[in-house]
C-alpha cells in the first residue's frame, strides 16, 4: 500500500522534500539561515521555482555561511546578478547580504539563532491538525509576531506569509494532513522517530 502524503508532494523534487525535510525541526543556525534565504527568495514565486535552483543558491552563496556572506561587496552582489543559476532579483540578491548582518547580530545577542526563532513556538513545535490543505492558513499570529521582530532587527523579505512558510519548513510548526504519514512520525517524541536537524 502507498504511503498517504500531502497533497502538494508530487514530483522528482517535491516528494522527497516531503518526505525527508518538509517540518523536520531544524535547530543548526546554518540550516536555518538557509532556509530563511530560500524563503525569502520564494516571495512571488511558487516553492518548485526555488527548489529547483536550491544547489545553485548553495553555490553562490558560499553554502549559506552568513559570515562570508555579511562580506559581500558591490562586486560580489553585481556578480550575483549575472548568475543564471539563481533568482536574478536585484532586491532579493541584497537582501541575502543584509539579513546576512541582521542574523550575525541576532546571534550575537541570544548565543544562537535557533535559540532566538524558537521563542516564537514556545521552543517545542506546534502540532496542529489540518485535515486538508484548505485549512492550512497563509499566516498565523506566531509568524505575524516574528515577522514584526524580525523587521525591527533589519530582516527584509520577512513578512508574515514568509515566516510562517519558514516556520513549516524548519519544523517550527507540524502542517502535514493528518493522514500524511509524516504528520504521525513528526508527532513522535524525537527519541522514537530518529535524529533532528
Amino acid at each position: 500500500m502507498t504511503d498517504v502524503r500531502c497533497d502538494w508532494a508530487a514530483g522528482d523534487l517535491l516528494l522527497p522534500y516531503h518526505d525527508k525535510e518538509w517540518g523536520v525541526p531544524h535547530h543548526d543556525d546554518r540550516g536555518l539561515f538557509e532556509l530563511l534565504v530560500l524563503e525569502t527568495a520564494q516571495a512571488g514565486l511558487s516553492w518548485i521555482t526555488v527548489l529547483k535552483k536550491r544547489e545553485h543558491y548553495r553555490a553562490a552563496f558560499d553554502g549559506f555561511d552568513p559570515r562570508k556572506i555579511a562580506g559581500y561587496d558591490r562586486k560580489k552582489r553585481a556578480a550575483l546578478l549575472r548568475n543564471p543559476g539563481i533568482i536574478r532579483n536585484r532586491l532579493k540578491v541584497e537582501s541575502v547580504t543584509r539579513n546576512a548582518k541582521a542574523f550575525l547580530e541576532v546571534r550575537e545577542e541570544f548565543g544562537t539563532f535557533d535559540a532566538y526563532i524558537w521563542r516564537f513556538v514556545g521552543g517545542h513545535p506546534k502540532t496542529n491538525r489540518r485535515r486538508s490543505l484548505a485549512e492550512i492558513p497563509a499566516r498565523t499570529r506566531e509568524s505575524d509576531a516574528m515577522s514584526t521582530d524580525l523587521k525591527r532587527r533589519g530582516f527584509t523579505f520577512v513578512g508574515s506569509v514568509i515566516c510562517y512558510a519558514f516556520m513549516q519548513a524548519s519544523g517550527m510548526v507540524n502542517d502535514h494532513v493528518t493522514r500524511c504519514f509524516r504528520y504521525a512520525e513528526l508527532t513522535r517524541p524525537p527519541s522514537r522517530r530518529g535524529s533532528v536537524f
